[in-house]
């Protein structure tokens, strides 16, 4: 009797750890719209197939497309196993070890936890397969060439899971997540270099982002001007308390990610950058 219980209670512990080790693709649903991964593979058309790629990024460096990464075999990454996700994610390399280039913003995708990228890759592999090809990137000289993203990796790219910040509550480092590795705000509200490479002492001050257009500074030099209750209602209607409408860009992240938080993320979210240090906003030139 004794050894039939022990059985049983391993059979159903192992079927737990099975589950959990699949992923929570409901979970994973949410988490896509905390990372805002609509928006960079969803072409930007009226009829367009979500996650079937397509989405131009405009840089100095050339333009970028969103790719399909929809379960299709063929156009999408339905070959793909979870560690080539995973690889994905944390070291920005391709299947086949080729690098992705950064604006794929894998420097902050490589925080995400792996209880979070693995409910990420369950609900990818729910999505309906699209056969739409994935579009090439249309690059300048050698900023196409993947071997020379190595290089820009060893100055500019530091893989690892998020690290809660010291002396902060836990609603802060909820925060400090999503701002840092699922919302992966700093790549666009962070300035860069000529070489793209963020100004890390910069981090959230705004300027220019990748696509060469204002970004608003996000740290408390600004955000003081603002109540948490007027934040609050930016970041989920898109308009100000004045009636002004947010810049096209920063509005569809607003409707695709920021208003589809929780209440308590929201609340993290604001909270946490109210901590980071105030800067002032970078020189536009």
């Amino acid at each position: 009797m004794i050894r039939s219980t022990l059985l049983l209670a391993s059979a159903l512990l192992l079927a737990a750890g099975n589950a959990a080790a699949q992923g929570d693709a409901k979970r994973g649903e949410y988490l896509a719209k905390a990372g805002g991964c609509v928006g960079c593979h969803t072409e930007e058309k009226e009829g367009a197939v979500p996650f079937a790629g397509g989405r131009a990024l405009k840089t100095p460096f050339g333009t970028f497309y969103g790719p399909n990464i929809t379960p299709d075999k063929k156009a999408g990454i339905g070959n793909w196993s979870e560690a080539d996700f995973m690889r994905a994610l944390r070291l920005g390399d391709r299947p086949d070890g080729s690098n992705y280039f950064p604006a794929f913003p894998y420097p902050s995708f490589t925080k995400i936890t792996d209880g979070d990228a693995r409910d990420l890759w369950a609900y990818v592999r729910t999505l309906p397969p699209s056969a739409t090809p994935s579009k090439e990137h249309d690059l300048w000289f050698f900023f196409g060439w993947r071997w020379t993203v190595t290089f820009w990796k060893w100055f500019f790219f530091t893989p690892g899971a998020f690290t809660n910040v010291p002396g902060v509550s836990e609603v802060v480092n909820r925060g400090a997540y999503l701002v840092q590795a699922l919302g992966h705000c700093g790549e666009c509200h962070t300035p860069r270099n000529f070489l793209g490479g963020p100004k890390s002492s910069r981090f959230l001050a705004g300027g220019k982002g990748p696509d060469g257009k204002a970004v608003a500074n996000l740290t408390p030099t600004e955000l003081k001007k603002q109540s948490d209750k007027d934040l609050k209602d930016i970041l989920t209607t898109g308009m100000t308390p004045d009636g002004d409408v947010l810049a096209e860009a920063m509005g569809e992240v607003v409707t695709n990610t920021i208003s589809k938080l929780t209440p308590a993320d929201l609340d993290a979210l604001i909270a946490y950058l109210r901590t980071i240090p105030p800067l002032p906003s970078e020189k536009k030139s």
